[in-house]
């Protein structure tokens, strides 16, 4: 049988190594891992907490290796549900998916909060922005999209960003006719942006994603979760630009979306994002 170590680190250890406290088989273990953890005070309720941030662990053991580099505690986990247990219970500030599958995940998560959405935080030379919908199941109806953008505007404020929010469609303008599917989408964008651009900073940049960046937008809306997930794939995955993870819109806790596809340092900027979020929460 598969065995796996519980390891925690003491308190007043700054340069940390792992104590062995028992062995349990591989499916019921936390591994803990980090340097001692620190506290903070948590701004909505005024208390003083302890820095603790869960993170999943599936095939990609990148994360494994990004957890042993940031300045607080990083709990372990190779089970889903065990992953949203601790975040829904308060156990810990945050947690990051990691490299585990999300669809369970996010299936429980829907059941308590019926409007959860995904945007993906990139980073283009030190400018962040954000695109969504990621999910590929997100973001399918102009309801949605619109609640996207009201989420991803009060998450942009959050950060201390003056939103611009870059909506895209299918085509160019005088690609109408060419498609009945390009229609649609150019239609629901030009409708979507005539329904909010009263209260938000919006405008409909067709399918020209390189004039929305160039212009300074800093938040993307894609047609469809598909198309988000594979803008994110093709600049993260394959490219250049750097993700810090994908933020969970519409919920109370903090929870990070990651690739199970990531890198060691694209798990370790999610961990410090979660961070982040966590001493502003």
């Amino acid at each position: 049988m598969d065995l796996q170590y519980y390891c925690t680190i003491p308190e007043n250890k700054q340069n940390y190594s792992f104590f062995v406290m028992d062995h349990y088989p591989l499916n019921q273990v936390l591994r803990i891992r980090g340097r001692s953890s620190y506290s903070y005070l948590n701004r909505s309720t005024g208390k003083i907490l302890t820095m603790k941030i869960a993170a999943g662990v599936g095939e990609n053991q990148a994360i494994v290796q990004a957890s042993r580099q940031v300045d607080f505690e990083v709990v372990l986990t190779e089970s889903e549900e065990e992953l949203l247990d601790m975040l829904l219970n308060g156990e810990v500030a945050a947690a990051i998916r990691g490299s585990l599958s999300a669809s369970h995940f996010m299936a429980r998560l829907r059941e308590l909060y019926p409007e959860v959405y995904r945007a993906s935080l990139l980073d283009i030379q030190g400018r962040l922005f954000l695109l969504a919908p990621v999910g590929i199941d997100e973001g399918d109806t102009l309801k949605q999209k619109r609640k996207i953008i009201e989420y991803g505007d009060k998450f942009l404020r959050q950060m201390g960003l003056n939103p611009k929010i870059a909506i895209l469609s299918g085509g160019r303008p005088q690609d109408i006719g060419r498609s009945s599917r390009i229609d649609k989408t150019i239609q629901e964008a030009e409708e979507l942006t005539r329904i909010t651009r009263d209260k938000y900073a919006v405008k409909h940049y067709f399918i020209l994603i390189e004039d929305a960046i160039a212009d300074g937008a800093n938040m993307i809306l894609a047609p469809d979760g598909i198309c988000g997930n594979l803008i994110f794939r093709s600049l993260v995955l394959l490219g250049s630009i750097q993700s810090q993870g994908a933020v969970t819109l519409g919920i109370d806790e903090i929870f990070i979306d990651t690739s199970r596809s990531q890198n060691e340092e694209g798990y370790l900027r999610a961990l410090k994002l979660a961070e982040k979020l966590a001493k502003q929460h």
